[in-house]
C-alpha cells in the first residue's frame, strides 16, 4: 500500500474524491466519519422514538438512541496522493435507502461496514455496490475491540462476487483504522481505473445472500 501522507498540511491543487461510507443500521458509519474527519463532521442524527417501534430493528443494538436520517459528511486530505476524500455516510435504516442512489452520484468508491453479530444487515449494501459496479472494500467493525472471526471467514460468509475484494478488521472509533481502510479503498479505486472500461463485465442482477458457517460451525 502506498505511504500516503494524511497530515492536515495544505495541499496544492488536490483533486476531490467522493467516497461513500455505507452499511446497515447501527454498524458504526457515523462513528467512523467522526473519527477520521479533519473537519467538524456534519451529522443528521435524530433521536429514536416510539414511532420507530416495529420499523427499526434494534436487535443486538438495544442501547442505540440516535440514528442518521439523511447523511454524515466529513473530509480527510491525503497530501502525498494529491487528493481530498469527501466522505458521505449513508443512512442505514431501510426506510431511507431511497437516498442511496442520489448519494452514489459522483462517488468513486465505498467503504462498507459490517457487524458480524448481525452480518445479514450488510448484504443489501454489498449487493447495492456490486450491482452498480462501484469499487468497495469491506470493514468488519470490531465492537468493544473484539472480533471472533478472521477476515477470511467474514469474506466467505459474505459471498463476495469478487474474491479479491479486501475485507479489513477495524475499530470505527480509531482514526488510524479508518484512515487505513480508506487508503485500501483508494488502492482499489486506482487499480480499477487502470482497467479499460471495455473489459469490465456488466454487473449481474442482485442476488440473495445466505450466511456461511463460522469456524465453530455457528452462523456468522
Amino acid at each position: 500500500m502506498p505511504g500516503y501522507d494524511t497530515s492536515d498540511a495544505p495541499v496544492q491543487e488536490a483533486s476531490p474524491v467522493k467516497i461513500l461510507i455505507a452499511g446497515g443500521f447501527g454498524v458504526g458509519k457515523t462513528t467512523l466519519v467522526e473519527a477520521v474527519s479533519e473537519i467538524e463532521p456534519l451529522r443528521t442524527e435524530e433521536r429514536l422514538t416510539s414511532a420507530g417501534v416495529g420499523v427499526d430493528d434494534l436487535d443486538g443494538i438495544e442501547s442505540k438512541t440516535l440514528t442518521t436520517v439523511a447523511m454524515d459528511f466529513g473530509r480527510i486530505t491525503l497530501a502525498d496522493a494529491g487528493v481530498v476524500l469527501y466522505l458521505f455516510g449513508t443512512p442505514g435504516q431501510e426506510r431511507f435507502w431511497f437516498m442511496w442512489d442520489d448519494l452514489l452520484n459522483g462517488a468513486l468508491g465505498a467503504l462498507v461496514l459490517v457487524d458480524t453479530r448481525r452480518l445479514d444487515r450488510g448484504f443489501p449494501a454489498i449487493d447495492f455496490f456490486e450491482s452498480r459496479g462501484l469499487p468497495f472494500v469491506v470493514g468488519a467493525n470490531c465492537f468493544h475491540g473484539e472480533q471472533p472471526y478472521t477476515a477470511e471467514e467474514i469474506a466467505a460468509a459474505l459471498h463476495l462476487r469478487d474474491p479479491a475484494t479486501p475485507v479489513l478488521l477495524l475499530d470505527a472509533r480509531s482514526r488510524t483504522d479508518a484512515r487505513d481502510a480508506l487508503l485500501a479503498l483508494l488502492d482499489v479505486v486506482i487499480a480499477g481505473a487502470r482497467t479499460a472500461p471495455s473489459t469490465r463485465a456488466r454487473p449481474p442482477a442482485l442476488r440473495k445472500h445466505e450466511p456461511a458457517l463460522g469456524a465453530s460451525g455457528s452462523q456468522l
